[in-house]
């Protein structure tokens, strides 16, 4: 998703100005757009023309409306988005109040209103602008002078470093230069990796070459790493991956993340992170039923005492077309986060999310054990 411009006042009224890239980013877009709140976009109409002779024809002409979103639908499969609602804005061929929709579409600006932007949608909105956010990969490919650091996101993989460098040949009794040239081109990805790559949104880092040149930089690196005190890199060894390529450009990349040896090493990334919270939490529910809370009343009985550690809340929630709903939800997430808690928003699209959604959509993972909350609740709910 690309951002244009981002106009919100301090009262967290205003509207964003988007293009959608990306099929992904159309799932985006259906997560920050709500009732109630306005679009401008373009679409088609079918005009009636009259002419002087009395014979009409008719045309499809392309125009921008503003609407007032009153009903929203998503294809999950086509990753289609359709808004429906009233034009709010004059319009030579639409009249004020008049029903119309808009589908979005790929690589096609559009302008959304809100009255109040929430912390959750504006964190949607950067997360969907700023693929690295959401990069769970990151990959080292090489050979012998040439490598490129590459983020792998959902929906593309992103180039932030090409390295070139001109490594002189080993000769008879002069393994000097050649030793020095590829320290040298080490290094320079060494500093690519650090500079590039988020070890907090990262699971996994792979380091794919021809030969034992990956074998040669990892060694290195981590040699490197113990001098320095690369504390960003020795905190997060577990990560890196050593895979095959046949070369070392960004084409190899496809082989690589399709060789069947490495997939379960890649199991780890946003999906997955999230099948493990909701697997912990029901091993807490069996083992602690104390410490695992779900439903919104006592979720929040728990929050009020600072006792979650983990929230899960599935996404779907946020599209509440009440907006009191909706603003429970924002309150208890941020609320969470202050308490020092860890946030993990499910998508419904999402197998895990589809089960949250069968406990509430919302549970939580406690500090420590609760029971008297539990048996308040239970309590209360008999009388």
């Amino acid at each position: 998703m690309k951002s244009i411009s981002r106009e919100i006042d301090k009262d967290a009224s205003g509207s964003v100005n988007l293009i959608p890239e990306t099929a992904e980013d159309m799932w985006h877009a259906y997560n920050i757009i709500a009732v109630g709140d306005t679009l401008r976009g373009s679409t088609f109409r079918k005009v009636q023309q009259e002419s002087s002779t009395g014979t009409s024809s008719s045309s499809r002409v392309r125009l921008t409306l503003t609407l007032a979103i009153e009903a929203i639908e998503f294809d999950t499969q086509a990753c289609m988005l359709r808004v429906k609602g009233r034009n709010i804005a004059e319009n030579q061929h639409v009249k004020m109040g008049a029903y119309h929709t808009i589908d979005l579409e790929l690589n096609r600006k559009f302008s959304l209103g809100k009255t109040y932007w929430d912390s959750i949608t504006l964190e949607r909105v950067d997360m969907a602008c700023d693929p690295t956010q959401h990069a769970d990969i990151a990959a080292v490919i090489m050979q012998e002078g040439v490598a490129h650091v590459c983020l792998v996101t959902p929906a593309m993989t992103l180039v932030r470093a090409k390295i070139e460098t001109n490594i002189p040949r080993k000769r008879k009794g002069h393994c000097d230069q050649h030793t020095k040239g590829l320290n040298k081109f080490y290094d320079q990805i060494v500093q690519a990796v650090l500079r590039h790559v988020n070890f907090d949104v990262v699971k996994c880092v792979l380091i794919a070459s021809p030969g034992f040149v990956k074998d040669q930089f990892y060694e290195y690196m981590f040699q490197t790493a113990l001098k320095m005190d690369y504390k960003q890199l020795l905190d997060n060894k577990p990560k890196f991956v050593l895979v095959h390529s046949s070369s070392g450009f960004k084409h190899s990349l496809k082989e690589v993340l399709s060789d069947p040896t490495i997939t379960a090493k890649l199991a780890d990334t946003k999906a997955a992170g999230e099948v493990k919270s909701l697997d912990l939490f029901y091993t807490v529910l069996q083992n602690d039923p104390a410490r695992a809370f779900y439903g919104l009343k006592h979720v929040q009985h728990a929050n009020a005492a600072q006792a979650i550690e983990t929230l899960l809340v599935s996404d779907e929630l946020f599209r509440s077309q009440k907006v009191s709903e909706r603003k429970e939800f924002v309150a208890l997430v941020e609320s969470v986060k202050e308490n020092g808690g860890e946030v993990k928003i499910f998508s419904s699209l999402h197998v895990s999310g589809e089960q949250l959604g069968q406990l509430t959509g919302v549970a939580a993972i406690l500090r420590f054990p609760m029971p008297e909350i539990s048996d308040d609740e239970v309590s209360s709910d008999e009388d």
